[in-house]
């Protein structure tokens, strides 16, 4: 991980003041790596898990991997099973795929149609359609 370390101004040198003559607090800045050039963990140097996220916003999802299992509840709060999880709208989760995790979200469940987010990307799937 990297980290900016700001140093105290030199004797003599003016600090920025607000209009009521208090001093700006200064704020840090952490960026997140995105690869081991830019920085790593240092408590674990070899651990890839810092680029995870940039790694997994760049997977693309098989829609064919995911599947609509069934449907239940109420019509008032309907619930929809993909690849054997449960969601209701504005859920989110992972599901097993053969290419491994997907992060999903349900944005919508219709009575045989269901609106999911993958990766920032809307998908539909249909009851009984691979």
């Amino acid at each position: 991980m990297a980290a900016v370390i700001l140093a105290r101004p030199a004797a003599g040198a003016e600090t920025p003041q607000t209009a009521a003559g208090k001093p700006v607090p200064v704020r840090s800045v952490f960026v997140m790596p995105s690869n081991t050039r830019e920085g790593r963990d240092p408590f674990f140097p070899e651990s890839v898990r810092p680029f995870e996220a940039v790694l997994a916003a760049n997977k693309t999802v098989e829609i064919s991997a995911l599947s609509i299992k069934g449907f239940s509840g109420p019509p008032s709060h309907r619930l929809v099973i993909i690849n054997n999880h449960t969601f209701g709208i504005g859920d989110e989760g992972d599901v097993l795929t053969p290419t491994g995790r997907v992060h999903l979200r349900c944005t919508q469940i219709g009575t045989d149609l269901v609106t999911i987010e993958v990766n920032g990307q809307r998908r539909e799937l249909r009851l009984g359609a691979q």
